[in-house]
Formats: C-alpha cells, structure tokens, sequence
C-alpha cells in the first residue's frame, strides 16, 4: 500500500490536505527516514506517525420526544438484566440506512450510563417480541439462549392465498447476495445459500387469506417472508417479495404494512426458561376483526 493511502485509512477525519503536509515535512518518518507519498509500505516496516488532532465526529443528538415516547410506552417487562419490548411496526432497531435513531440510539439517551445491548433485531416493519440486554453477562446468556436447539421463536403471519398444505416444515437454504435493481434480495439458493428451517401452521382461514403460526429454527434475514413466497402464498402487504397488487390491494384493506408479528419466545435462560408474549400489534388485530373468518 502507498503511503498517503495508508494515513488516510488511519487519519480518517483529518483533511487530505493535512495528511499531505505532515508527510512532506518530514514528521512522518518510515524505518526512521524521510518518505514521499507514494512510498510504497511492506511488512514489517515501522512508521512513525505525529500527534494529529482529528475532528471529533457528532453525536446524532437527541431523538424527537415523539421518538422518546413511542419507546417507553413498547416497553412490556423491565428487570435487572433485561428489558423486554414490544416493538412496534416501523420503528427500526437501531439506526441506518438514513435513519439517525432505532430503538436502541433512542434507550442510549433515555438512559445514559447504562449498559444497553440489543440481543437479536427484527426487521422495521416487523412488530413484536424484542430482547435488550443491561449487563454483557446477560447479553451473552440471552443469545446463548436463543441460539439454544430448545428455544422457540413464533411468529404471526397473514399469507396470501388459502393454504392448503397444513402443518409443514420448509427446509430451503437461503442466500442474501443477489440484487435486483439496485436493492439486496434474500432468495432460495440450494448451492450456495445457508440452512434455513421454518414450520408454518394454519391457524385462521380468511376469505383469501390465511393466518399461520410460523416458527423459525434459524434466524435467517427475511426467513419467513421468502420461505412464506417460495410455498406460494407471500406475506400480506409484501411488495418485495409477493406481488405489488396484492401489496396494494391490503393496503386499501387497511394494512399499512406486511403482517409479521414476532409473538412467542420460549428459551432457556441460564438454569430458568425464559417465556415471553407479545399482544397482536393493534393494527394487525383490526385488520383480522374486518375479515370474515371461515371454518
């Protein structure tokens, strides 16, 4: 590597400008010489590097009051060692991809000085079951857990379509490295892809839809969604990976967004078992109380 590439890998706040003086004033010195920029570094080569002030990077601030409240008030359990929410539909858990502040930036300041740490993450449109660890003790113990082959996670989906397969386990191994115009897309990939293991369960028949219980094995990125797809009926309100007019259709129906909840997690915890509910989002028991159920 050259050497002006290296410093600006290592001073990655300090103007280029900067980096450039430093080195031609000699204050850079590699194997106790004078270098030039474009000096060409090899193992085991020792550079001595000056003192240099880099700009300290902001904060993102505080997070809107509104953000605050909204927060506190999906915040189901408090103990010693955890906190349990119930996350609601389009706050995302932590901050990216544009957003300054998720759940977690937004308990960083509500509680500052204390140790939070998310244990797993749900996807921003997915409401539900969500862990914060308080200590790391508890944070190594609570993913020991939820990786454990005895822990259950279920969640609640509405799929497209009536299912007609009843209970089944879908064993598709899933790949998250395809893009299609320009957006990242989780497909069935049975060469390449990783072990994905979901067990779906009717639970309600709708009119042209259907209410499952899905529990995961693994926890895959969009595992429910692209398995829920692959069998035939897409999650309702889905427009990446079902169909933009059944999307839309849900949508004026009343569903704001696809209908994934993250409902059940039983686990064990250190020498207990660990048994968390997350009560229907609101927004998704409405929708269910405006179709006509059948037998």
């Amino acid at each position: 590597m050259r050497l002006d590439n290296f410093l600006l890998r290592t001073f990655r706040d300090v103007p280029k400008s900067k980096v450039y003086r430093i080195i031609r004033s000699g204050e850079v010195r590699v194997n106790r010489g004078r270098a030039k920029p474009g000096t060409r570094l090899a193992e085991a080569d020792e550079i001595r590097l000056p003192p240099v002030r880099q700009k300290e990077k902001p904060g993102p601030g505080r997070p809107p009051d509104g953000l605050i409240e909204k927060t506190r008030r999906a915040l189901m359990h408090e103990r010693d060692d955890m906190l349990v929410f119930n996350k609601p539909a389009g706050l995302a858990v932590h901050a990216g991809s544009g957003l300054r502040f998720g759940l977690i930036e937004v308990l960083r300041v509500a509680r500052p000085g204390e140790y939070v740490e998310l244990v797993h993450r749900l996807d921003r449109q997915t409401s539900g079951c969500l862990l914060v660890a308080r200590s790391r003790a508890a944070l190594d113990a609570l993913r020991a857990g939820l990786n454990d082959a005895a822990a259950t996670k279920r969640y609640l989906a509405l799929v497209d379509g009536h299912w007609k397969e009843g209970a089944i386990e879908v064993d598709v191994p899933l790949s998250r490295d395809v893009e299609r115009s320009g957006e990242r897309m989780v497909t069935v990939d049975p060469e390449r892809g990783k072990a994905s293991v979901s067990r779906f369960e009717p639970v309600a028949f709708y009119g042209d839809a259907t209410l499952m219980s899905v529990e995961i094995k693994t926890g895959r990125t969009h595992q429910i969604r692209v398995h829920a797809a692959h069998c035939g009926h897409p999650v309702a309100g889905d427009d990446k990976y079902g169909s933009n007019r059944r999307a839309a259709l849900w949508q004026e129906r009343g569903l704001g967004r696809m209908f994934l909840h993250a409902a059940h997690i039983d686990m064990p915890y250190g020498q207990d078992t660990l048994q968390l509910d997350a009560p229907l989002a609101a927004d998704l028991a409405q929708l269910l109380d405006q179709l006509d159920e059948q037998e």
